[in-house]
């Protein structure tokens, strides 16, 4: 009766996931009134909400989602974890470039100068956001593929690393949210809240967990 109660709480989590973090987004994107475009533009936007969703919900794959955690084998949380974090980072380190790609298809400026155009506006504060947002992933990827030999080398606590990941997380998702608010062309007042709620949730799992009483515990990496 257990192991069956168990599989149906795998299967309710794995829906409401996919529901949360794919089906929502999508909706509002769908029904949100942004003027509609190329069907490439329009793709490259709904692909970043998507990403920029499914990178929020690796706040509930953590362990301080405790909920979730105990239900799942741990190895294959953390194989998950890779699956959305590894793409996901992929599409935020091009997004600068995937937004001037369109323009190779397009008559007026060009790509590259536009780039350089945007990557130049030191006086717009939305595009400003942008760049320390994207500067922190980059901290973050490197961080996390090399983070054994950083351990190792320097003789860092694998807990204190997994804090570090996390605050700098936290920083990049604030940034990139009030980035999205100003730049953002799908990011209206309903999608803004929709990220505002999972990543207030999601900091909050993460708080309890390193300032609860949760965080005196031992834990096993």
């Amino acid at each position: 009766m257990g192991v069956i109660v168990s599989r149906d709480l795998k299967t309710i989590n794995v829906i409401l996931g996919v529901l949360i973090f794919i089906g929502l987004p999508m909706l509002l994107y769908i029904l949100g009134d942004a003027p509609r475009r190329s069907l490439l533009k329009e793709a490259i936007s709904l692909i970043t909400l998507l990403a920029f969703s499914l990178m929020l919900g690796q706040f509930f794959l953590a362990r301080s989602n405790e909920a979730v955690i105990n239900l799942f084998d741990r190895k294959h949380i953390q194989n998950v974890h890779k699956a959305i974090a590894y793409p996901a980072l992929i599409i935020f380190l091009v997004h600068p470039f995937l937004i001037v790609f369109p323009r190779y298809f397009e008559a007026g400026v060009d790509p590259v100068d536009a780039l350089l155009m945007m990557l130049t506006s030191f006086d717009n504060r939305g595009i400003l956001l942008g760049m320390v947002a994207w500067a922190l992933l980059v901290i973050i990827a490197l961080t996390a593929i090399f983070r054994m030999r950083l351990i190792k080398r320097y003789r860092i606590k694998y807990r204190d690393w997994r804090k570090f990941h996390g605050y700098m997380t936290v920083a990049f998702v604030v940034l990139a949210i009030w980035h999205a608010i100003e730049l953002g062309r799908h990011t209206d007042r309903i999608m803004a809240a929709f990220f505002i709620a999972l990543a207030i949730a999601g900091i909050t799992l993460l708080f309890r967990l390193y300032f609860g009483a949760a965080s005196k515990t031992v834990e096993i990496r």
